[in-house]
């Protein structure tokens, strides 16, 4: 296994003011044990995929299941959410910093660390700075240590690098709807980002540091830092170019002895990879039992369990037991659970959701004779990130600030929508915002070149990330004038457009790949469609039939033109048959042709889903 070097940082953490009168605590004071006793007291705040979300985010990426309630005369449950309790929802950096120095007061020994994706799939006041406001707002918060996540790797790894190390792109003051450095600097992070099992290719060499060991009044605690091994599966070809991607367990395994020669015992993994929780059971007013969906607080104690298929299980399992505790992300999903060490010891594997929604709180004992973590100490909960307490003065600076540089681009009306275009699909997985998208890319110029225009355009879901909402008015334009920045939170990633010629067969074999394999069991990487485009799924013998142009069946030896978007022709989600296509040429921005589209057919009205059927 190899191995690479580390960043050893000193860290003496202190107690922070607390937020504004009347604010609620997060967390109880408590009275630390003595530093200079046979133990002492550590707090650990750590949250994961915060994907550059300074302003508090809206709609469904604002609330979370707070609870459950059986109206009267139904038989079914339903869900309390976040939006209904603490309105207006939860999450914003304003709020969670003012929330971890709260939740620190009262603890003078405590770090606060990250699992990954804090930049990359931001909105648009982060993304269109390349995501240095994101950087500049962990510095303020005070975030200590964080794993890289697949979405670190969006622009490349020596992006990445200049996230971790400083320094501005040349890019032309705005190319591409982004600007580096408008106030003429970047210092990047004051916390340490850690790629444990992140290689240049045919090298011993990490591409950031593996581990970082904090130093607590002598008190030694090391961080291992990990993204997925399946990054480059999910990333964009040319984000991970001359990249090896080891695994998680070996890599972190063949650690614990280096942290060891250091003196250091007590170590802890952040991982950019995570679990999802199955259905919880919860008693109603009539004291039966009902399965609902777990709630933000659910632990896998109190009748709530991780989905057995989750990827952190066998990764949790197979850590060497010296290593005391797991922090994980990925799954953007809330848990505080137990799962069993190699020796049957307990140990806790959390996870706090994500854009900033939630950040878990753990408390620990530090045993100074054995140098390590009493394991039955770490007691961890999720603490909501309301929006009800002052505003962190330095976060908003920040907000404030790049909301000014950003409003001539933001602020611009690019077209009109008649009622929501959303991202909820039908039995099939086709949505109406993944039609629009689709259809958008199927009508760009820019891929055509020398070659024919494409007759099919195919996107993944996974890029689509938030709805058009006709109420929606930021910058006092009218109910259902979309902005750009609107546009660009649907889409915020600046992949290009890429036209390609695919067989019948290949495109027939894509559709395949949409539920087998890595994709098996998921309707969440079924591919989104162009108008024209049609079939038919059974769910029943999982065949895919029907599948037709224009009404005219596919044929497997004919030669299509396709249009998706660099991340899917470079094999991303699973789809390797992109691989084996021919003619590849690239275009425009994938938020340009989205833009464009709506600006031509101004107003849009989501049309029947009728392009991919079940039966």
């Amino acid at each position: 296994m190899r191995l690479a070097g580390a960043a050893v940082v000193a860290a003496t953490a202190v107690a922070l003011a607390v937020a504004g009168p009347g604010s609620p605590a997060t967390a109880a004071p408590q009275a630390p044990s003595t530093p200079n006793g046979p133990t002492m007291d550590i707090q650990l705040l750590s949250f994961n995929d915060f994907h550059g979300n300074l302003e508090a985010p809206t709609g469904s990426s604002g609330r979370l299941i707070t609870g459950h309630a059986l109206p009267s005369g139904a038989t079914k449950p339903t869900d309390i959410t976040t939006d209904a309790l603490t309105p207006p929802g939860v999450g914003g950096v304003e709020y969670l910093a003012t929330h971890l120095a709260q939740a620190r007061v009262g603890h003078p020994y405590s770090l606060t660390v990250a699992a990954g994706d804090l930049i990359g799939a931001s909105p648009l006041l982060s993304g269109a700075f390349h995501d240095e406001p994101t950087i500049l707002a962990m510095n303020a918060l005070k975030l200590d240590a964080s794993a890289v996540g697949n979405h670190e790797f969006d622009e490349g790894y020596q992006e990445l690098q200049r996230m971790a190390n400083g320094g501005c792109i040349d890019d032309g003051d705005g190319m591409n709807n982004q600007n580096s450095c408008p106030s003429g600097s970047f210092p990047g992070a004051s916390f340490d980002y850690l790629a444990a099992n992140v290689f240049k290719a045919g090298t011993n060499e990490t591409i950031l540091p593996a581990y970082t060991i904090k130093n607590i009044k002598g008190a030694k605690i090391g961080f291992i830092g990990m993204t997925l091994k399946d990054t480059p599966s999910i990333v964009t070809a040319s984000g991970v170019a001359g990249l090896e991607f080891t695994d998680e367990v070996a890599t972190a395994n063949a650690l614990v002895p280096v942290l060891k020669a250091q003196g250091v015992n007590a170590i802890i993994v952040l991982i950019h990879q995570g679990g999802t929780p199955g259905q919880q059971t919860w008693y109603g007013p009539d004291n039966k039992p009902y399965t609902v969906n777990p709630s933000y607080d659910a632990a896998c104690a109190n009748d709530a369990q991780l989905d057995p298929t989750s990827p952190i299980i066998p990764i949790a399992k197979g850590l060497d037991p010296a290593i005391d505790m797991v922090i994980s992300g990925h799954t953007h999903q809330p848990y505080v659970c137990d799962i069993k060490d190699p020796a049957g010891n307990d140990r806790m594997v959390t996870s706090a959701s994500s854009f900033g929604r939630l950040f878990t709180d753990t408390t620990l004992t530090y045993d100074r004779r054995t140098q390590d973590i009493v394991r039955t100490s770490v007691k961890s909960e999720n603490v909501l990130v309301t929006r009800n307490v002052e505003k962190d003065p330095a976060e908003t600076a920040i907000i404030n600030q790049y909301n000014e540089l950003v409003k001539p681009i933001a602020s611009k009306v690019i077209g009109h929508i008649t009622t929501d275009v959303t991202r909820t699909a039908n039995a099939g997985g086709e949505t109406p915002l993944g039609d629009l998208i689709a259809d958008a890319q199927l009508s760009d110029p820019s891929v055509v070149g020398s070659f024919a225009k494409p007759v099919i355009a195919l996107m993944n879901p996974g890029g689509v990330r938030a709805d058009l909402t006709f109420s929606s008015s930021k910058w006092g334009e009218a109910p259902g004038d979309v902005t750009f920045e609107e546009a660009f939170t649907v889409q915020p990633f600046n992949n290009y457009l890429v036209s390609l010629d695919l067989t019948g067969a290949q495109i027939k074999q894509l559709l395949v790949e949409q539920r087998t394999g890595k994709n098996a069991g998921s309707q969440s990487k079924v591919l989104q469609v162009s108008a024209g485009f049609t079939y038919t799924y059974s769910a029943a013998t999982g065949q895919y039939s029907a599948v037709a142009l224009n009404g005219q069946p596919l044929v497997d030896g004919d030669t299509y033109r396709v249009v998706t978007n660099n991340f899917l022709a470079g094999g991303g989600d699973n789809f390797g048959s992109f691989l084996g296509a021919k003619n590849v040429y690239y275009g425009g921005l994938d938020i340009d042709a989205f833009a464009a589209y709506l600006s031509a057919h101004s107003p849009y009205t989501p049309g029947s889903l009728n392009r991919i059927s079940v039966n």
